[in-house]
């Protein structure tokens, strides 16, 4: 039984994430969002706090199954994955991210892994697992973008449907979601094993980084982190969800 004064508390935090979202993503989200922003005041600043991710130097065998991507120390990994609650091989591709963007960037893996549980839990939105190869089992496909209620219409491009199996109406796919033309733009290999994957949490996590970055705002500013989050998802609400989340972490690992 639910009392009054706890159904009161739970309807005030109670925010529109995304005019994308699913139902149940919004409210998984905003639970979260709850318990996040019990951790640390909303306008705290999340990536001055942290570290860079420690980079290892991939021995020979390693280095020619990734090409030249830089390897993340897997004890630091763990140790962070497990103080954050965040599936490992998510964080391993939040932080390679962050080494490959440019430094000026100031990009930290904490505003990844704000993106990647507002957008689906790591990839594990729905008890999906999260595989080694970091892949989601099933695959993340949003609702059809068909002008139906709160999504906007948008028609399929050419050569999408391997990503969603709708030959009409895009879909925003895999554990960033990113809808098709953002995708076919900002297409990345993020664990370099030569192909462009949005299903693949390490491909989508470089391609997130690359957009963000892309907006030219320096990230560890407390305007230029908003706006580039607010060019990821043209929303406040959205933005006041990543910060609670992306807070939440970096008071959780440090």
């Amino acid at each position: 039984m639910v009392r009054p004064r706890q159904a009161l508390l739970f309807a005030v935090a109670l925010v529109v994430v995304s005019a994308l979202a699913w139902s149940v993503q919004q409210h998984q989200r905003q639970s979260f969002e709850a318990q996040a922003g019990a951790a640390l005041p909303p306008g705290a600043l999340l990536d001055t706090v942290e570290q860079a991710p420690p980079a290892v130097a991939p021995s020979p065998v390693a280095a020619a199954a990734v090409s030249d991507r830089p390897q993340i120390d897997p004890a630091w990994a763990q140790r962070t994955a497990t103080a954050a609650g965040i599936p490992v091989v998510a964080l391993t591709a939040y932080a390679r991210a962050t080494l490959l963007v440019p430094d000026g960037c100031r990009l930290g893996w904490t505003t990844l892994a704000g993106i990647g549980w507002v957008e689906s839990h790591h990839g594990t939105i729905e008890d999906r697992l999260l595989a080694a190869d970091g892949r989601s089992a099933p695959p993340i496909v949003g609702p059809a973008l068909d002008g139906v209620g709160p999504v906007a219409a948008i028609a399929a491009p050419a050569g999408s449907h391997s990503w969603h199996g709708d030959d009409r109406w895009d879909h925003a796919v895999g554990p960033m979601q990113f809808i098709s033309d953002t995708w076919q733009r900002w297409a990345s290999d993020g664990d370099g094993d030569g192909l462009e994957d949005p299903h693949d949490v390490d491909d989508a996590a470089f391609a997130a980084a690359r957009y963000l970055c892309a907006s030219g705002a320096d990230l560890a500013t407390g305007e230029g982190w908003s706006r580039a989050i607010f060019s990821y998802n043209h929303a406040e609400s959205y933005v006041n969800s990543v910060r609670a989340a992306a807070s939440f972490y970096a008071a959780r690992s440090r």
